[in-house]
């Protein structure tokens, strides 16, 4: 089997861990590995927070309510969707390609694509943007067939968290690669943890804690059972 498929199909939730460290070079593969998911506009709108100082996770640990995982893992991964820096992102790849000796005809269409992103994406002053923008497609969508971009706070952390999804699945899998085991928590109390990151509500929403580790001997595989690919798949 090939090398990719071999780890998504051994990659399983582990609850308890061994106590052992993480190389930095590991770490660092990791999350690289994680930034290099896909996202539309190239807009990364995600942060990671990798925690594995004993009094952070210890206190982290318990913001995910005391779960096993939480406790016993090497490190934990707070994967936070980021719609604060979108602006900032764009600014940056601009500043890159100038660096890196891209034609004028090229950054000037990227200058465009960011421009129409920024607008896209903008809700504006209390929402009033977003609701023009709702009106607005809806008339377009009548005569032609179009998506309809985020035009609410609440759309925004909607789209940035498919993305975020994204970067979390390929932190899972090179983990998994890398003879390390995980474990994807959505129970935390997001408030709290968010106030011990120095998260700010506007900007940002935890999607998910990622537990990462080497499986104890105490933790045993269950048969894996997954539907039938006819009753997930429909081929048209």
């Amino acid at each position: 089997m090939d090398a990719i498929l071999d780890a998504i199909s051994r990659r399983r939730a582990i609850k308890v861990f061994e106590p052992v460290s993480i190389p930095l070079t590991v770490r660092g593969q990791i999350l690289d590995a994680a930034r290099l998911a896909p996202s539309s506009f190239n807009s990364q709108p995600y942060r990671f927070y990798w925690i594995e100082s004993s009094a952070s996770k210890t206190t982290a640990a318990q913001l995910c309510m005391g779960q096993m995982p939480a406790k016993t893992a090497s490190a934990l991964v707070v994967v936070v969707a980021d719609i604060g820096a979108l602006d900032q992102t764009a600014q940056k790849q601009l500043a890159w390609m100038r660096e890196s000796g891209f034609s004028r005809q090229k950054i000037s269409d990227q200058e465009t694509k960011a421009k129409i992103g920024r607008w896209l994406f903008m809700p504006g002053w209390f929402g009033i943007l977003g609701a023009m923008k709702w009106l607005l497609f809806r008339l377009l969508n009548v005569f032609k067939t179009m998506g309809m971009p985020p035009t609410s706070r609440r759309s925004q952390f909607k789209w940035a968290m498919k993305s975020t999804s994204l970067a979390c699945e390929n932190l899972m899998l090179a983990a998994e690669a890398l003879g390390f085991n995980t474990c994807p928590m959505e129970g935390f109390d997001g408030r709290r943890l968010g106030k011990f990151l120095g998260l700010s509500p506007k900007c940002h929403e935890i999607v998910m804690v990622i537990a990462i580790g080497k499986k104890s001997t105490l933790h045993v595989d269950e048969p894996q059972w997954r539907r039938p690919l006819e009753a997930t798949v429909t081929v048209l």
